[in-house]
């Protein structure tokens, strides 16, 4: 039912929104981490795919630590007094995200002791503790302890000689408590043991006797018990695990920096070794150890997570490739081929037909890397030019743009070196294009280059014609298997001509004269975004159909959330489909009753960005690289692509009133930040939208 308001009544209401009308960015994005870590409770789910959403959510809050933690730490030390549109300081929020985040760590630990480690030894597949080693196990596992463990380590003894060492970001240590004098006659009672990290996380017990080919051990597990053969002649009185996570932000001065390139790797050297921000350790640990590393990592009390387990879970997805299970895993599936490439093999011919639509993962990827080997051979094809986020090195889209260029085309990339996470594989990307002649830079400084665009420049008669690919995900052959994402294909004169323009403006930093269908920004795509929900505004209040439906991965734009409050006190019927961050309050009375909020979890993960404006009736539809964040809007370079084929309208319409009607995979944001999952009523068919858009053909 959709609540109405005078306009009176709606300009009085928009005056009195506060901070309590936003829900806390962080702690919205903790919901999202904690709905994906529930999924490993789902019983419907096949096992190792439980055990991979656990893993998931465990590598989820790393992140979390690393960036989002880290930011505010730095903020709050900072004394800075700026609170976010919740009206929450820095140092509130830190607070409040420790509760909460020790409550997942609990949690998490639970799922996995109480749950997921029993149901795999149903499955015959264990985890061996230590008190349940035979002695041939122990035989063998001494062995290949002095032959594949020991030559790595490299212990610390602590003392005026050897001061505490520097710990990598999340790597695996031990504190080890020992009595007794060394070689040297002298008693320091502590070490530090440190992992490689090239050792493996789980070590299959390979006894030529063993019936159960899937029993491990951690590698941690070993090392723990043959602590001693370490420190030989001394005694171990205790090892503990540890962990710590550091603040991984990069930070380069524009100002002090000439290369880009050489300054990030310079970065890249100090990440891991950042400001601390969380430690964890094993549960067991003596207090008084644990308060000996909070001084030495200078972390107060609520930063010390307390685990039972591994202090990395994520160590237990290698147990999913380990035991070659595919019964326990989600059943293999062949993305389609839209019909209007299976009809005609040259790319170039069926675009010129129509544009045509991709969505993957439901769709292959594999047109997008024809387009360019197409393109490569293609006599008539004169310059490619495509933008990079994450790609990887070792990519059939990069052989694909390297076969362009050896065959004499003028290719252009814009790689984005500063994608999170992906630097360093972007620097090696970057020098690799670069030795095989391609035009190589690195978008704009201090804006990022979130476009994910793909124009080839085809001479057709006496014209240029431009075949343009428009994404609303990375050009990962990878992740095209997983992400869920729209990718249109088009030769639209009126797009092409303005991607062109993008390009153009990238690499000579010139204006960009007006664009006629491409919204970009950090230009005129939020202002675009402000005028579509005003124009369903007004047609709510003359009356006139007026509906908005945005599919997204985070939403925290203050003046876009405080926009969609006005439309919802106009009476536009709002449905946003929003993964993670949402800090929209729904159903507050008189505010934002017209206000749905559904965020979806499944198989995929969800990162189509699409916004449907009804528009009297005749909807208009915009696909997107931004997401409805204040970094997307106005500090990256990002693409809005208009969807003009009436078709492809409709199948885009029919895939959100799909996920609006999931009622399985499907969770309802309530007006206190919680999520309650949604379930199919009595009487009602179940609705997964994924398993359904696995089950349809392509257009």
């Amino acid at each position: 039912m959709v609540s109405l308001m005078t306009s009176e009544s709606i300009d009085t209401a928009i005056e009195e929104i506060g901070p309590e009308h936003f829900l806390n960015r962080e702690l919205s994005l903790l919901e999202f981490h904690q709905r994906v870590m529930l999924q490993a409770e789902d019983s419907s789910i096949p096992l190792l795919e439980r055990l991979r959403f656990l893993c998931i959510s465990s590598t989820n809050l790393d992140e979390f630590f690393e960036v989002r933690v880290g930011g505010l730490k730095e903020l709050h030390e900072a004394g800075s007094a700026i609170a976010g549109p919740d009206g929450h300081l820095p140092g509130s929020q830190l607070t409040t995200i420790a509760e909460r985040a020790h409550w997942l760590v609990d949690k998490q630990y639970a799922i996995l002791n109480d749950l997921i480690l029993p149901k795999l030894a149903e499955e015959n597949i264990e985890i061996v503790k230590r008190e349940f080693w035979t002695k041939d196990e122990i035989h063998w596992m001494k062995d290949y302890f002095h032959q594949e463990v020991l030559p790595l380590l490299s212990p610390v003894g602590l003392d005026s000689a050897h001061p505490f060492p520097r710990i990598l970001n999340k790597s695996l240590n031990f504190f080890v408590l020992l009595a007794g004098k060394d070689a040297f006659g002298r008693n320091s009672g502590q070490a530090i043991v440190q992992c490689p990290r090239s050792l493996p996380n789980l070590v299959r017990l390979e006894l030529p006797d063993h019936d159960n080919p899937n029993r491990f051990v951690f590698m941690s597990s070993i090392i723990h018990y043959f602590m001693d053969e370490i420190f030989y002649g001394m005694t171990v009185k205790g090892s503990y695990q540890f962990r710590v996570t550091r603040n991984s932000d990069l930070f380069v001065d524009e100002e002090e920096t000439d290369d880009l390139r050489r300054a990030i790797e310079g970065e890249l050297i100090y990440r891991q070794y950042g400001d601390e921000v969380r430690l964890e350790v094993a549960e067991n640990s003596p207090e008084e150890m644990v308060n000996f590393l909070m001084g030495k990592f200078e972390i107060s009390e609520p930063d010390v997570y307390s685990v039972n387990g591994p202090v990395n879970l994520n160590r237990l997805v290698d147990l999913i490739d380990l035991v070659n299970r595919p019964d326990l895993t989600f059943p293999p599936f062949e993305p389609s081929m839209p019909r209007a490439l299976r009809r005609k093999k040259n790319s170039f011919d069926a675009i010129a037909r129509s544009d045509i639509l991709l969505h993957h993962p439901f769709d292959s990827f594999t047109p997008v890397v024809e387009l360019i080997r197409q393109a490569a051979k293609d006599p008539n094809v004169v310059t490619i030019k495509q933008t990079l986020y994450r790609t990887g090195v070792k990519s059939v889209i990069v052989d694909a743009l390297v076969s362009a260029a050896k065959a004499g085309k003028e290719v252009t990339v814009v790689i984005e070196l500063l994608a999170r996470f992906d630097e360093e594989a972007n620097v090696a990307l970057a020098m690799r294009l670069q030795e095989y002649g391609i035009h190589v830079v690195y978008g704009v400084f201090g804006y990022k280059t979130h476009a994910k665009m793909l124009m080839i420049a085809r001479k057709e008669g006496d014209k240029l014609r431009h075949y343009v690919h428009l994404g609303t995900g990375n050009y990962h052959p990878k992740t095209a298997n997983i992400y869920t994402d729209y990718g249109l294909m088009t030769c639209n004169k009126q797009i092409g001509d303005d991607i062109n323009r993008i390009f153009l403006q990238l690499t000579s930093l010139g204006r960009v004269s007006k664009l006629d269908k491409v919204l970009q920004a950090p230009f005129t795509l939020h202002k675009a975004m402000m005028r579509f929900i005003d124009r369903e505004i007004e047609n709510a209040k003359e009356g006139k159909p007026a509906s908005i439906i945005a599919k997204m991965n985070s939403l925290s734009e203050e003046a876009l959330v405080r926009k969609l409050y006005e439309a919802s006190q106009a009476g536009v019927q709002i449905d946003l489909i929003v993964r993670g961050i949402c800090q929209v309050r729904p159903g507050i009375p008189d505010v934002s009753d017209n206000i749905r909020v559904r965020s979806i979890v499944g198989r995929f993960l969800e990162h189509t960005r699409i916004f449907r404006f009804e528009n009297n009736g005749d909807a208009e539809f915009v696909a997107a690289s931004a997401d409805w964040m204040t970094r997307n809007m106005f500090h990256r370079v990002e693409t809005g692509f208009p969807i003009l084929n009436k078709k492809i309208k409709d199948k885009i319409n029919q895939d959100l009133q799909l996920y609006l009607a999931d009622n399985t995979q499907a969770w309802q944001l309530n007006s206190d930040g919680s999520y309650t999952r949604i379930k199919p009523k009595e009487g009602e068919d179940a609705i997964s939208a994924q398993q359904t858009l696995m089950q349809q053909d392509g257009l």
